[in-house]
């Protein structure tokens, strides 16, 4: 008699336990399908592409900037000082000629992305976050022209900062 007891108690205990295994992994299953994350189009994918190649460029741009300020701020100290040869200052002012071409290059690349971005249909619906950014490349240009490469390269990391805004945005809508 004890060891019917015995059974039907290890029975009894065990049962509701596999009962209970069962069920979880169904919803687990179940769980696992509805939280799949919505298909994106080509032309989407192609965007965000777009979108992070110019956040790479920018940020490669702006780090080399941050050591060419710093240089071209150096120099310019010396030639107020009158301590700068004339050969630093034709290397001085080739390598600001040289920055204001890199940003006017950057500003030109964010114009045609906004332009994509308007003109492409699966796209227009980010373009709304994304206008604004040729602006931001177009007012660091004019920062650099006025010699504030300092400033210029703040503001492009401002555009950055827009860039990545639009890129998560993407990434969400799918």
């Amino acid at each position: 008699m004890q060891r019917i007891i015995a059974v039907l108690i290890v029975t009894i205990v065990l049962f509701p336990l596999t009962g209970f295994s069962q069920t979880r992994r169904r919803a687990t299953t179940r769980a696992g399908r509805a939280s799949a994350p919505p298909q994106t189009s080509e032309v989407q994918r192609q965007g965000a592409a777009r979108v992070a190649d110019q956040i790479k460029i920018l940020t490669r741009f702006i780090y080399l900037l941050g050591g060419v300020a710093k240089g071209l701020e150096g120099v310019d100290d010396a030639a107020r000082r009158n301590e700068a040869s004339p050969a630093i200052l034709e290397q001085a002012k080739q390598n600001k000629t040289t920055v204001r071409a890199s940003i006017r290059s950057v500003k030109e690349g964010l114009d045609k992305l906004e332009i994509d971005f308007r003109t492409t249909p699966e796209l227009q619906r980010y373009y709304i976050k994304l206008a604004g950014v040729a602006a931001g490349a177009a007012a660091a240009e004019d920062q650099a022209a006025a010699n504030q490469f300092d400033k210029a390269g703040r503001t492009l990391l401002e555009v950055v900062n827009h860039l990545t805004d639009v890129l998560l945005a993407m990434l969400r809508q799918g």
